[in-house]
């Protein structure tokens, strides 16, 4: 059973608590009269009240404008061009009213569009495509002319082979003895 604070201070509960603790001091009571205090957390924190009939005040508001705005256009226009206007007027308040997506609101969804595009965007990393360009041939005979005399030509083949060969292994533990 949950009593009030105050009735817990002028119960026998209290004086149980003061004399289980060790120290009666303001500090001992306190975490004994918080610690057998119930309570009540609202369970429903996200639904809306429904205050006008089975709507919340937000549908009631977006509903009551549309209608309003309507009868201004079938009063003061023609009833074809009042039509026309009033059609798109109705249909945004319903979805306004009544559409949710992914769970959250209608107007959201177009508060975050109208953002977008109004709002000016940062580009943070643009990917460049790197030149690839053909070596001429006054660089190829530079770079050949700074290769020692000696060094022999290494081709992607005779690398590919030299490799192989080094990887190879006989059951033995010795290397292969072909020649490159």
């Amino acid at each position: 059973s949950s009593i009030s604070f105050y009735e817990f201070l002028n119960s026998s509960r209290a004086a149980e608590c003061e004399s289980r603790c060790a120290y009666s001091t303001v500090g001992t009571m306190a975490t004994g009269i918080l610690w057998n205090m119930e309570y009540q957390v609202p369970q429903f924190v996200e639904v809306e009240d429904k205050i006008i009939g089975p709507l919340t005040l937000k549908q009631f508001i977006y509903l009551a404008g549309a209608a309003g705005l309507c009868v201004v256009f079938f009063s003061y226009l023609q009833i074809i061009v009042a039509i026309l206007l009033s059609a798109p007027v109705v249909a945004l308040a319903a979805a306004l009213a009544f559409y949710k997506v992914n769970g959250k609101p209608f107007i959201e969804m177009l508060e975050a569009g109208l953002n977008y595009h109004v709002k000016a965007k940062l580009f943070l990393w643009k990917r460049e495509v790197p030149k690839i360009s053909e070596p001429s041939a006054a660089v190829a005979a530079a770079a050949a002319a700074r290769a020692p005399r000696g060094t022999p030509k290494l081709t992607r083949g005779k690398l590919s082979e030299l490799a192989w060969s080094l990887d190879v292994k006989s059951p033995r533990g010795e290397t292969d003895d072909r020649e490159i």
